[in-house]
């Protein structure tokens, strides 16, 4: 098996084991099935917001251990400080260290959308993204078949939590598209062999329909590709790694978000130069 194979099957063992420990009732019973979601569609369209979905990865399968002894509580609440439209935070602990407690956490402190990044395989862990506090989910096309997808994404949409659909290629993308979707994220992280290359966002933003809200995932490290990517029509972008191998990743977001605004500004300096 390669390691998305290995974290599935670990994945399937973990939910009905937690099925058993907090049956659905349970989950039902948590505050946040009473809180309205924020949308992270919306947040990411604002004017006043940079696009960045900044996440919370304490390690990977690709990188190891990246940032072991992150605190949830400054670092999700430095990004939000420093202009990022909305947080994601790994909950899977045996491939990525995370843990629900991260999001509820995080969820404690910040009223922006949070993305619960997991793999999602069984409609209980959608009611159990409401009960920690998400307000978006991540659905994977590499592990689901597009029925699956539908049914799943149905389920989000049930109870008002919006859907990130992730897909690596163009076949993902034709198969598993539904209306039931509200953003397409291209990762531009091969899952099977880690290779990374934001060409893959560039190739297939054309390829998405204009329904949908464009997020490219993984490998973006410098100002000068989200330039490069809001010229492909991506409104949304999720970084972790570049932040979390720093001590301070709030700070390393701050740095990120100020040097795209400085850049920015002087497009629109040459810009107005320009038609002079």
């Amino acid at each position: 098996m390669n390691i998305l194979d290995q974290i599935i099957a670990q994945k399937r063992t973990e939910v009905a084991e937690r099925k058993s420990l907090y049956p659905v009732k349970l989950l039902e019973s948590s505050i946040y099935f009473q809180t309205p979601p924020v949308s992270l569609k919306k947040y990411l369209l604002r004017p006043d917001k940079s696009g960045i979905i900044a996440e919370i990865k304490r390690k990977s399968p690709s990188k190891g251990t990246i940032n072991r002894y992150v605190s949830v509580e400054r670092t999700s609440i430095g990004y939000m400080q420093a202009g990022a439209s909305a947080l994601s935070v790994l909950t899977d602990m045996p491939f990525f260290g995370g843990k629900n407690e991260d999001l509820t956490t995080a969820r404690k402190f910040n009223f922006c959308p949070i993305l619960r990044k997991d793999f999602t395989v069984d409609e209980y862990q959608i009611i159990e993204a409401k009960s920690i506090g998400a307000d978006a989910i991540l659905l994977i096309a590499a592990v689901l078949e597009p029925k699956e997808v539908e049914q799943l994404a149905q389920t989000a949409h049930s109870l008002g939590l919006e859907v990130l659909l992730e897909v690596h290629n163009r076949e993902e993308l034709e198969a598993s598209l539904s209306p039931h979707v509200d953003l397409v994220g291209v990762n531009n992280r091969n899952l099977k062999d880690f290779n990374v290359s934001v060409d893959t966002s560039l190739q297939l933003a054309e390829a998405i329909p204009g329904d949908f809200l464009k997020v490219s995932e993984s490998g973006i490290s410098q100002a000068q590709t989200i330039r490069r990517l809001k010229q492909a029509g991506y409104q949304g972008f999720l970084i972790g790694e570049t932040f979390m191998k720093h001590s301070r990743p709030e700070k390393a977001c701050a740095d990120f978000i100020e040097e795209i605004q400085q850049m920015e500004a002087q497009a629109v300096e040459r810009a107005a130069g320009m038609s002079l």
